[in-house]
C-alpha cells in the first residue's frame, strides 16, 4: 500500500474514534498533563520545562526519520489521549500533517515553530511555499521553539506556569551557553575548511548560525532520492575543493555517502568519513546524545575534529 494513502486512512481512524465514546482521558492517574510529541527534540524540552508536571511520550525514537514517519494505531490513540501534542511544523512530519490537522480540531495541537520569528526562518528548496523545518541545528533559534514550549504549558495549565516558567529560564541559559561553546568550537576551523558535506541537506541553518559552507546528497526532505549526477556532481566539488571528511547521519542510510566516498576515491583523492551525526533524531535514551544538548555538543565536536585533524 502507498504510503501516500496510510496517512488518509489514519485520518479517517481519527474521525471515527473522535465520533465514538468520549475522549480518551487526558491527565493521567497521577495528576500530570499528558503530553505527546513528535521528534525527541521537542520531547527533551518538555520534559525539562515540564518537570513532574508532566508525563511525556515521544512518537520517534533514536534512528527515526520524521519526513517519512507514517503514525501507527497505537500512535493516534496516544495523540487523542494528550493534553497537548507538541510537533516541529514546516512540513517536517510530512506524513502526519493530516492526521494533526484532525487532532487539532478538537484539542490542543501545537507547532513549536509557530513561537519562531518568521523573519529567521530559510526557505525549502524541495517545497514551494514551505521553509526549511530543521530549527533546531541554531541553538538560538531553537530557543524560540522551546519559549513557544513554555508558553503553551502555561496556558493549558495555569496553576503551575511560576514552574514551568522556572524550569524554561534555567534552560534558556543553558542554550544561551550551548550556543556560545558551538559558535566558539565552529570558530576553531580555518574558514576555508568550513564546509560540512552530509548526507540530506539538515543543516542549513547550522551553516547559517556558525558560518559553515553545507552541502546534502539528498534535499531538505530525505523523501528526495539522490541521482547518479548528484553524486557525480558533489564528488567534484569535493575532490576539487580537497575537502578532509564527509559525514553520515544517524536516521538516514549510509550507502549514498559511500558513494560519494567511491566516487572521490576514484577522482584521485580519498575524502574520509568524518563520524556520525545525529541530524533530525538524537541518540538513544539515557546516553548524552539521547538529549538536545548532548546531541549539539556531539555533532559540533564531531565536526571540529574531523575537520581540523592532521590525518
Amino acid at each position: 500500500m502507498s504510503t501516500k494513502i496510510i496517512p488518509f486512512l489514519l485520518v479517517i481512524v481519527v474521525l471515527l474514534l473522535t465520533g465514538c465514546g468520549g475522549a480518551a482521558e487526558a491527565e493521567s492517574a497521577d495528576g500530570r498533563l499528558q503530553v505527546v510529541t513528535t521528534i525527541g527534540q521537542i520531547a527533551d524540552a518538555a520534559r525539562i520545562i515540564g518537570g513532574d508536571h508532566v508525563r511525556v511520550t515521544s512518537l520517534m525514537g533514536a534512528g527515526t526519520d520524521p519526513h517519512l514517519y507514517v503514525a501507527s494505531i497505537s500512535d493516534v490513540d496516544k495523540l487523542r489521549g494528550a493534553d497537548v501534542v507538541f510537533y516541529n511544523g514546516l512540513y517536517l512530519e510530512a506524513q502526519l500533517e493530516d492526521v494533526l490537522e484532525q487532532l487539532a480540531e478538537r484539542q490542543s495541537v501545537v507547532a513549536v515553530s509557530a513561537g519562531i520569528d518568521p523573519a529567521g526562518l530559510m526557505p525549502s528548496a524541495d517545497y514551494a511555499d514551505e521553509f526549511d523545518p530543521h530549527i533546531w541545528f541554531d541553538v538560538a533559534l531553537w530557543s524560540q521553539a522551546v519559549a513557544q514550549v513554555r508558553d503553551t504549558l502555561s496556558h493549558i495549565d495555569p496553576a503551575h506556569a511560576a514552574d514551568y516558567e522556572a524550569n524554561a529560564a534555567a534552560y534558556l541559559a543553558e542554550l544561551a551557553a550551548l550556543d556560545a561553546y558551538v559558535a566558539e568550537q565552529a570558530a576553531r576551523v580555518p574558514a576555508e575548511q568550513r564546509v560540512l558535506i552530509t548526507a540530506h541537506d539538515a543543516f542549513n541553518y547550522f551553516g547559517r548560525a556558525y558560518d559553515f559552507e553545507v552541502l546534502g546528497l539528498q534535499g531538505i526532505s530525505t523523501a528526495s532520492e539522490a541521482g547518479t549526477g548528484d553524486v557525480q556532481q558533489l564528488s567534484d566539488f569535493i575532490a576539487a575543493r580537497r575537502i578532509p571528511a564527509i559525514f553520515i547521519e544517524s536516521s538516514v542510510p549510509v550507502r549514498n555517502v559511500e558513494a560519494v566516498q567511491a566516487a572521490v576515491r576514484n577522482r584521485g583523492f580519498d575524502v574520509g568519513i568524518g563520524g556520525q551525526l545525529f541530524s533530525d533524531a538524537m541518540g538513544d535514551t539515557g546516553t548524552p546524545e539521547g538529549t538536545y544538548v548532548g546531541m549539539v555538543r556531539h555533532n559540533i565536536d564531531t565536526i571540529v575534529g574531523a575537520l581540523t585533524s592532521d590525518e
